[in-house]
């Protein structure tokens, strides 16, 4: 989980915060200076705890909503809680035997996905989303050209270490047996380790950029790696999430306003966001969580998204996560989300190897 920098705050200054923060997670209400005398365990007036607020106020990590003279946290206030204050709890033993009796290692990968997404709606009572596993994009491993006749040629193409492709392709002038070995060895140095997208950007600018340089032979491979990436496809899973607890978010105060509402029924159906930001996480190490605007997308600014990715031996990877209000309890949830990916990359590994 990514730590941000931080104002230096005193340790009083820190404690206050924490329980502020923690008072309002826990009953959606703005906190008061007399709430925080009671609450904080420390021997402090209420006038000194005004001061240390309104420090905190200046600074940005609290602020006044219009109809109360309590404060209630920002979401750089969220983050500082999040980042260096809040302590993550074990997941709770109960929680964590329902995930491991339902995320079954005999059921097919489909239902695995859609009963991780309805796990985590389930028990942080918000909404769970798992994208569909989708493989890390292919690399080029190796490309072979053989002389069928004078201008019919056989392309080669090994992917990762299992996929093959084969392809005939017709060239416009005959090409002897050693030039084509010459433009297999100018491009496999040139897209060996790159996938095919890589592979197509760099052929594009080496014509585009050093054209006037190249000489015949490296023209020919040139065109012959554009015609033999043509219509070559590595394998993909159709990218789409499963989503389940949207419903969930009306209950909070938070996001009650409709407007705000049906822009988050919006993104969830047609999914789009919700995908750009998970395909974020694929290479996280573990937990990411995004608070308001950090996710990129307006219809988030009230949200916030606990994510982990989850990996089959395969190379197909997927992330899996939860989307609630700002003030969810994040030290329940982040361990809901972090056990739960790891299961299900459990699960779904077991399920290749039967």
């Amino acid at each position: 989980m990514a730590v941000m920098q931080h104002p230096e705050l005193n340790t009083r200054s820190r404690h206050i915060l924490k329980v502020l923060v923690e008072n309002y997670i826990h009953d959606g209400q703005p906190v008061g200076s007399r709430q925080l005398a009671k609450s904080s365990g420390l021997d402090l007036s209420a006038a000194t705890i005004r001061n240390v607020m309104a420090d905190l106020e200046e600074m940005g990590y609290i602020r006044a909503p219009h109809t109360s003279a309590g404060r209630i946290p920002t979401s750089q206030g969220y983050r500082l809680f999040v980042d260096s204050l809040l302590k993550v709890q074990p997941l709770e033993q109960q929680a964590f035997h329902i995930l491991q009796d339902k995320l079954s290692a005999e059921r097919d990968p489909n239902s695995l996905i859609q009963a991780a997404s309805s796990l985590l709606s389930g028990i942080t009572q918000l909404t769970g989303v798992v994208s569909m596993p989708k493989r890390n994009p292919a690399s080029i491993r190796q490309i072979e050209f053989l002389r069928l006749t004078g201008k019919q040629i056989l392309v080669v193409l090994v992917l990762n270490r299992t996929e093959v492709q084969n392809r005939i392709i017709q060239l416009d002038e005959e090409i002897s047996s050693a030039d084509l070995q010459q433009a297999a060895n100018f491009l496999n140095e040139l897209l060996v380790g790159k996938n095919l997208k890589q592979a197509r950007t760099t052929l594009l600018s080496q014509m585009r950029e050093h054209r006037e340089e190249m000489n015949r032979m490296m023209l020919s491979a040139i065109e012959l790696g554009e015609k033999a990436m043509a219509g070559i496809q590595a394998s993909q899973v159709e990218e789409d999430c499963v989503i389940a607890g949207e419903t969930n978010l009306m209950e909070y105060d938070d996001l009650s306003d409709i407007h705000k509402l049906r822009d988050l029924f919006t993104a969830f159906t047609k999914k789009r966001d919700i995908l750009t930001l998970l395909d974020k996480c694929l290479s996280a190490d573990g937990v990411q969580i995004f608070i308001g605007r950090e996710s990129g997308y307006g219809v988030f600014e009230d949200c916030s998204v606990v994510t982990a990715p989850y990996q089959i031996e395969a190379g197909h990877v997927g992330v899996l996560g939860v989307i609630g209000p700002k003030r969810m309890p994040y030290e329940k949830v982040i361990p809901v989300v972090d056990v739960t990916a790891k299961l299900l990359s459990v699960a779904l590994n077991a399920r290749t190897e039967h």
